[in-house]
């Protein structure tokens, strides 16, 4: 079998991809691509299923920031065996809320045997807001930042190594947003402000986070799309969170003076190690896609439509070459995407896969 090769998988959150858009619908494609790649490194966006999820010892669980900056260099990742997820829970949640997602840690302790707690709560509400961007994009902000800073702070001075956050999102948002999306011709309104919430808690603790949204139950949809059945199967969307924190690798910050002889060989990952990058096809702006460009790894680039217009026409990735150096592929769907990763894990030449097959470079 050939060696692993680490491979990087964003699909942005509300952007409405017809691929990982949804609730958890793009767990299938991150199977596929880490039986392929033996390796699969990817956030939780894709990996998040609200009351389903799929535990993977080849998938690493890991939120945006850190692997932006996990990409940027900035962070080696050390898998773990098990992680104490400490639950933070917003002053906002009524009484019933707060009961329920008390409930979930509980059964996900008994049942699955996961390490839960502490809980700490914020000292006042929170505030989410919502909001749409004139892309198409959701995104959201948060009135007291200080408070989910300290709560979070608190945790992990006792003693927490992974951060699960439920906050109190708005039930009413754009009249036709969450309709549209429960039919699966929107985009998620609530996860712009989910990742805001779980990059400044990663940047301020530099622990592994993830979030999710508290909402009233909402009434029964009998026209649903499947990609968004999942978010209707319970109360909370908080098991995913757990699960996928459970074992979620460390982020360890790595210093400038900090030589790789200094870490023992398959205790960390780091940037170096990585063999490609899958990316959707106008979400190519992104602080992870650059570092992964500006470092010539291998760009694979889906088509998976998005509000987004960040093209590789837009930065002129042209010929399936960046720079001359950086290989630049595209797919029309994730399982193309598998063979890709598989051609690049036993080090097939991609160029004799197709044809017409371009001759070999002559130096004159």
């Amino acid at each position: 079998m050939a060696l692993e090769l680490p491979t990087v998988l964003i699909i942005p959150s509300g952007i409405g991809c017809s691929l990982g858009g949804y609730a958890g619908d793009a767990i299938p494609a991150a199977r596929l691509l880490a039986a392929a790649s033996g390796c699969l490194i990817t956030h939780p966006n894709v990996m998040n299923g609200a009351s389903l999820y799929w535990s993977d010892p080849r998938v690493h669980y890991v939120e945006g920031y850190g692997l932006d900056h996990f990409l940027t260099g900035e962070f080696l990742l050390r898998p773990v065996r098990t992680q104490q997820v400490g639950l933070l829970l917003d002053a906002g949640l009524d009484k019933e809320l707060r009961e329920r997602h008390l409930q979930v840690a509980a059964a996900c302790k008994a049942s699955l045997g996961l390490n839960i707690g502490p809980v700490v709560t914020t000292e006042v509400p929170l505030e989410i807001q919502l909001h749409k961007a004139s892309s198409g994009s959701s995104w959201g902000e948060l009135a007291t930042a200080d408070s989910l800073l300290k709560a979070g702070k608190e945790l992990q001075d006792a003693g927490a190594t992974a951060i699960a956050v439920v906050t109190r999102f708005p039930d009413v948002v754009e009249q036709g947003l969450l309709d549209a999306y429960l039919r699966g011709e929107g985009i998620d309104i609530f996860a712009g402000a989910e990742a805001i919430i779980s990059h400044l808690l990663t940047r301020f603790l530099s622990l592994p986070c993830a979030h999710a949204p508290a909402l009233s139950l909402l009434p029964l949809q009998e026209v649903i799309d499947p990609r968004s059945a999942a978010e209707e199967l319970g109360h909370t969307f908080l098991p995913c969170v757990l699960v996928g924190l459970s074992r979620a690798p460390d982020l360890v910050k790595l210093k400038k003076e900090d030589l790789p002889s200094s870490f023992k060989a398959r205790e960390f990952l780091s940037v170096a190690e990585v063999g490609a990058l899958v990316a959707p096809e106008g979400a190519l702006g992104s602080e992870a896609v650059l570092a992964c460009l500006e470092r010539n790894i291998p760009l694979i680039v889906v088509s998976n439509k998005n509000v987004l217009n960040v093209s590789s026409q837009a930065l002129e990735l042209k010929g399936g070459q960046f720079n001359d150096k950086n290989q630049v592929l595209y797919a029309s769907n994730y399982v193309e995407a598998a063979g890709l990763i598989l051609a690049l894990r036993d080090g097939i030449n991609i160029d004799s896969l197709y044809r017409p097959m371009p001759n070999i470079l002559q130096i004159s």
